[in-house]
């Protein structure tokens, strides 16, 4: 069979099957997953399970460090070894939660809702139309291509916190995938802008830092000059954090929150600020960490009476170092790129901002991401009838081409491991 009657072929199992593929979507969209929902979770990776079952995958769910947590789910369907060659894997990475709470769903009136090409929902596209994104490629792949499917291990790995950061579903991954893994394909959105998959070659790393300021209290009427105002000083740490940003090298601070004082007649004794800081290269990521530790012990507010001076204290809390262009991430882009040639497409890289799994584990698994449906308003639920304000929502007429692009680009993958 030839490329062209493949992809024939491919396209119309597809496009036949688009209602029940929605229909299940419809129902992991209506189920609440927000990450700190444990019983909601389960629930998604529980019908997850059952729906993967029809196409012989066995379930396996692992418990998240994180008791808040819910369960990880690995769903697996182990190849047949054919002419004594090894037996090739292939992972596909989704996840399980939303940022979504269920009072602000209900709040907002956030729910599957379709309107012309757009169906709306908390987590329509990020990230459970992934999820039906991968179970309509296996699908396609079991009917229209059943020897490469056999012949194939499937390692479909959904994280249960990944909204959060999940250090041990990266090691999971690791662990399900190092084994003959010819790539790790992670289904987050996906843009078709202008007729155009975009695939995420390159993600920016993410630091968090906590930055606390020791002050003197004071009588803020009798007693002003003696206190050494925490809050003050903290203006100025915050000042100094955001001109660290530098948009030509693509590093970026945010100050988060900030907290201080405890009575409009008291000079504050103390403040705090949570710091976010991103950038797609190490040695800039590197050069932002030491920015902000050089923070450490900065001094520029005191009493007016001079007997004390305000103390700056700064920690990192946690770090996920950048995901930067690699080899054998575009060796998958290559492989996409190709196959959506071939399919008329231009495919194109995109370095992204935001994190993934990929972050966790793309030195030790070949990885590719944004290989889910397109669509708009990510972690977004407030509507508004002006249309200043709308929800989260997946695009119908992409799950169509992006199926089809991600079975070829797989089937092309599996030929170039027999060569």
């Amino acid at each position: 069979m030839d490329f062209n009657e493949k992809a024939r072929r491919t396209s119309a199992f597809l496009e036949q099957n688009m209602p029940l593929f929605l229909a299940s979507l419809q129902e992991m969209v209506g189920i609440n997953s927000f990450t700190t929902n444990p019983e909601g979770v389960n629930s998604l990776g529980a019908r997850t399970a059952e729906l993967f079952a029809r196409l012989g995958f066995r379930a396996e769910f692992i418990q998240s460090t994180n008791p808040l947590y819910g369960r990880h789910l690995v769903l697996t369907s182990q190849g047949e070894r054919t002419n004594g060659r090894p037996i090739p894997k292939i992972g596909l990475v989704s996840h399980l939660d939303t940022v979504f709470p269920l009072d602000e769903e209900l709040r907002n009136d956030f729910h599957w809702r379709e309107q012309g090409d757009r169906i709306y929902g908390p987590g329509v596209v990020d990230i459970k139309g992934g999820t039906i994104m991968i179970y309509m490629i296996l699908s396609a792949l079991q009917t229209v291509r059943p020897r490469a499917f056999n012949s194939t291990t499937w390692v479909v790995l959904l994280d249960a916190s990944e909204e959060t950061g999940s250090l041990d579903f990266g090691r999971l991954c690791v662990d399900r995938l190092d084994d003959n893994g010819l790539g790790c394909l992670i289904f987050e959105p996906g843009s078709w802008a202008g007729g155009r998959p975009h695939l995420v070659v390159s993600r920016k790393g993410m630091a968090i830092y906590r930055i606390e300021v020791e002050g003197k209290a004071a009588h803020a009427g009798s007693a002003h000059d003696q206190g050494a105002n925490a809050v003050v000083q903290m203006a100025d740490v915050i000042d100094r954090v955001s001109k660290l940003t530098d948009y030509e090298r693509d590093l970026t601070f945010n100050v988060g929150t900030v907290a201080g004082g405890t009575v409009i007649n008291r000079v504050p004794h103390f403040a705090s600020a949570s710091v976010e800081m991103r950038a797609f290269d190490d040695s800039v990521f590197n050069e932002g960490v030491a920015s902000i530790l050089a923070l450490n012990d900065l001094s520029t507010v005191r009493s007016s009476d001079g007997a004390f001076t305000c103390r700056v204290k700064t920690d990192v809390i946690n770090t996920v170092a950048p995901w930067p262009r690699n080899a054998q991430t575009d060796h998958l882009f290559q492989v996409w790129q190709e196959t959506a040639e071939r399919l008329g497409f231009e495919a194109v890289a995109e370095k992204r901002a935001g994190l993934s799994d990929g972050n966790y584990f793309w030195r030790e698994l070949p990885t590719i991401d944004g290989l889910g449906p397109a669509g708009g308003n990510a972690h977004c639920s407030e509507h508004a009838a002006d249309g200043s304000k709308e929800q989260e929502y997946v695009k119908v007429s992409s799950f169509l081409p992006k199926a089809l692009l991600n079975s070829m680009a797989i089937l092309h993958l599996l030929e170039a491991d027999h060569e």
